[in-house]
């Protein structure tokens, strides 16, 4: 499909194309910087006063806390970024390596350090199941395959036509991508503790372990290929360094920008509206925003908005998160990067947190981010930063006030780090500040205050997601957690890599006819 321009509003012949990009997190930044190289002049905006998104960096007292999307897994996806533009990453930002990737510790003391090591992986297997090892070594090559097939083939495919996953069944058939991540992981391997190691990481992307697909058994292999890294500074740096590049390359920023509608003609968007009466036109507009909140509000005023926000706000969406961010006037290098602190149950609190009992659970697994182990430029000196993330069902789900709620949850969880990882934390405590599901929902727009979006299950997984480019809005295309291939930093940076690619075919016309006229390199 090659998008043309109502002849009323068509530019004169070799004129830059223009586009609009709403929502400066990850997915949007990555798709506004493959615009601007590819050619359009492009605008990035954001409602609030910092870009990045779920990767927003808050600062009180000399603490820096990144808001979230700490594991960076696939560097190689972000430095393609810089390269398609001639530039190099690393004179932007620059990525530490974090080891061990992760540290699961359970109540009863037990750990197991997750690196890339297979010596010591076998070890840590072994201790507790020695045919665990020859299971683990099968679940790789499987992982293996899945990132062949789901990552590299798919990844950065734009599932516009049911017959593109007719094309791609036979595979995923083969690979029972119909099974869940933790049903496939129990069948190469079959100590508990070893199952949960190797099943978490589908909850970092929002899916549920025991309902996702296991196509996402994928993340595994990804992270032996390329390990787990953090950006020196946080990753507000890698932010600020995409932006940078972004605005190298000409692109404009603008913030504080609460986009409140998609203005259309016809089948057509035109312009945005913002709240503060800023308005603006383009030949293309593309939605890095809440997939629901795009079409139910933005797009209120056209049928499309009205048929498919409904539809969308049937899907299944993902947990939301309670997460604490809190800074001490002491160190503690002893502390892994990341800690997994799991509690008693798994496959029942996992259940409650994705709706079943529909209220917050007594008891909870966490995540601990500690970045000062490897970068203390993240605290005052003598002192560190964390947060921790506790998942929590969202609002559909659980009818919790969180403004009443929320303190004492704090406390709870608090108190169970400094039990389990942290001691004297409440002694020490300097900064506290928490982002609970309402925030979710009123800050970033989210629908149900869903920390991941649509929830990633087989049946809305690929074309069964909101697809890159609208069905009937022929110059409107979505990018970020709620198309394909979904959350994390890698799916986003690979759905603006699809999404580009569906608009560089579509706009091919008119970018020819502007670089033919206007002598535009091929690198700017």
């Amino acid at each position: 499909m090659n998008v043309q321009l109502d002849p009323t509003s068509m530019k004169k012949s070799g004129e830059k194309p223009t586009a609009i990009v709403i929502g400066a997190g990850f997915g949007g930044i990555a798709l506004a910087i493959r615009l601007q190289t590819m050619g359009f002049q492009t605008t990035l905006v954001d409602n609030r006063d910092k870009p990045g998104g779920r990767a927003y960096v808050y600062e009180e007292d000399g603490y820096k806390f990144d808001g979230g999307l700490t594991v960076i897994t696939d560097p190689n996806c972000l430095r393609e970024l810089f390269e398609i533009s001639g530039r190099n990453m690393d004179d932007y930002v620059t990525l530490l390596p974090v080891d061990p990737f992760y540290r699961l510790q359970w109540e009863d003391g037990d750990t197991f350090d997750y690196n890339n090591d297979d010596a010591y992986l076998e070890q840590q297997i072994r201790e507790r199941n020695p045919d665990d090892v020859a299971g683990y070594h099968k679940f790789l090559n499987y992982s293996k395959e899945l990132y062949r097939e789901g990552y590299e083939k798919l990844g950065t495919t734009a599932f516009l036509k049911m017959r593109q996953m007719f094309a791609a069944a036979p595979q995923l058939v083969r690979l029972r991508a119909d099974r869940s991540v933790y049903s496939m992981v129990s069948k190469f391997v079959k100590n508990e503790r070893v199952r949960q190691l190797l099943s978490f990481q589908s909850l970092l992307v929002g899916g549920n372990p025991f309902k996702t697909s296991s196509i996402y058994a994928l993340i595994h292999a990804l992270e032996r290929r390329d390990g787990v890294w953090f950006a020196k500074g946080g990753t507000g740096a890698l932010v600020q360094g995409c932006i940078q590049l972004f605005e190298d390359l000409g692109g404009e920023l603008r913030l504080d920008t609460e986009i409140t509608d998609i203005q259309t003609e016809g089948d057509r968007v035109v312009g945005v509206t913002a709240a503060d009466g800023w308005s603006a036109t383009a030949d293309l507009i593309s939605s890095n925003a809440d997939v629901v909140h795009t079409y139910s509000q933005l797009l209120r005023k056209h049928s499309r908005g009205q048929k498919y926000g409904k539809a969308l706000k049937r899907k299944s969406h993902s947990m939301s998160l309670f997460v604490i961010y809190f800074g001490l006037k002491t160190e503690h290098p002893n502390l892994k990067h990341h800690i997994i602190l799991l509690g008693n149950r798994y496959k029942d609190l996992i259940a409650e947190i994705f709706g079943k009992g529909r209220k917050l659970p007594d008891d909870f697994s966490l995540y601990l981010h500690a970045p000062c182990v490897t970068d203390k430029s993240m605290a005052p000196k003598g002192c560190s930063s964390y947060y921790v993330l506790s998942p929590v069902p969202h609002l559909g789900h659980a009818d919790v006030d969180w403004d009443e709620v929320g303190p004492k949850y704090t406390q709870k969880i608090l108190d169970y780090i400094e039990t389990h990882a942290i001691p004297n934390l409440n002694r020490d405590l300097t900064v506290v500040k928490t982002l609970t599901p309402f925030g979710f929902r009123d800050e970033m727009n989210s629908h149900l205050g869903s920390a991941f979006s649509v929830e990633p299950i087989l049946t809305q997984s690929a074309w069964f997601r909101p697809h890159n480019r609208d069905d009937v809005i022929d110059n409107l295309y979505i990018t970020g957690a709620g198309t394909h291939p979904g959350a994390g930093v890698p799916g986003v940076v690979g759905a603006a890599k699809a999404t580009a690619g569906v608009i560089e075919g579509d706009f091919d016309g008119q970018l020819s006819a502007y670089k033919a006229a206007s002598g535009w390199p091929s690198n700017q």
